[in-house]
């Protein structure tokens, strides 16, 4: 699971197994360690209509509902997305980069401008 946060934007890009993880789970968590103090950053199954977040004890989570979730995992679709709030939150399915980079792609979704002629 990689984060991006940019001002008052949160978005969290998942590969093929971590989003096998979390639909199995109803949880996923990451973690990078800064010297003494840890930083996570989590993805929770939820109750809630929209897609939400928080921030408590060094941890950002992100609430899916469940009805998303479940969807997500068992379809297709890309991802979600919640501009109504403060903040602009979005959740999606890490596609393969069309560029040659030197990070291991292999978990990533297929890139679907890659079949494009």
């Amino acid at each position: 699971m990689k984060i991006r946060i940019k001002g008052n934007s949160l978005r969290y890009r998942l590969t093929k197994t971590d989003v096998e993880r979390f639909d199995t789970n109803g949880y996923l968590e990451e973690s990078t360690h800064f010297g003494a103090k840890v930083f996570k950053y989590a993805l929770q199954r939820s109750t809630n209509d929209t897609l939400t977040a928080g921030f408590d004890d060094d941890t950002i989570t992100m609430y899916m509902p469940v009805t998303m979730a479940l969807e997500w995992a068992s379809t297709d679709l890309v991802g979600y997305e919640n501009n109504t709030g403060p903040m602009y939150l979005l959740i999606e399915k890490d596609f393969k980069c069309l560029d040659n980079i030197a990070e291991d792609q292999s978990d990533n979704y297929p890139n679907p401008l890659s079949f494009k002629v």
